[in-house]
């Protein structure tokens, strides 16, 4: 978005980049692009669009954690692994795009945005999806997310086990849990500490916000 404001609007790249990055950093969310336009006396109306279609039309250049592919591949011979996501469609495409080693150990992957935009989490119907495609029901799944705010309750409500990562620089490290329901059945601060709390949760030795029967973690 900084190489377009320069291109554009005529904005240095490194200034629109610092300004982005900040309001970010700040949690400005949803309406980020209208906030920067305002800042630079660019009315909203004349770009915005423009600046939405500009950045779910780019190439992602990513990469996962590196434990995560490890994990995965650890799991692989006797798991069924899905990936749910929610955001604009095209744009999670282009992501999962830019990382085919992690896309191919999956068994499925459902986008959320595919189905509609009122099954964004924290609705059941992308899990629901999931579940079917893995031909496995919640009672023998577990779901592995980093924001209270919608990842927990959707899945404890099909009834799920829960496990939150919660990473030191994750986007949602500093976010609580708003009630019981929104919260996760075992925390880890590393993917690969993902095998000792699948453990856990079937030894029902994990901490827990209710009473569970051990699952097998497929």
């Amino acid at each position: 978005m900084a190489a377009w404001a320069c291109t554009r609007l005529g904005i240095p790249r490194h200034e629109a980049f610092s300004e982005l990055n900040a309001l970010f950093e700040q949690g400005v969310r949803g309406d980020t692009f209208d906030q920067w336009l305002r800042a630079h006396r660019v009315p909203p109306e004349a770009a915005v669009g423009e600046m939405v279609r500009a950045y779910r039309n780019h190439e992602p250049m990513i990469q996962s954690y590196p434990d995560v592919i490890p994990v995965l591949q650890a799991l692989r011979p006797y798991s069924r692994l899905g990936l749910v996501t929610d955001g604009d469609a095209a744009v999670q495409r282009r992501k999962l795009a830019a990382l085919p080693q992690l896309q191919e150990l999956f068994d499925a992957v459902v986008i959320s945005d595919e189905l509609g935009r009122d099954a964004w989490k924290p609705a059941p119907r992308a899990l629901e999806a999931a579940l079917a495609a893995l031909q496995t029901s919640p009672e023998n799944a577990v779901y592995i997310g980093d924001n209270p705010v919608k990842d927990f309750i959707g899945a404890r409500r099909l009834g799920l086990a829960t496990i939150r990562i919660r990473r030191a620089d994750g986007l949602y490290c500093r976010i609580e849990p708003q009630s019981a329901q929104h919260a996760p059945d075992a925390e880890i601060s590393e993917l690969n500490q993902l095998q000792a709390a699948l453990a856990g949760l079937r030894r029902g030795a994990a901490s827990v916000t209710r009473p569970r029967r051990s699952r097998d973690p497929r």
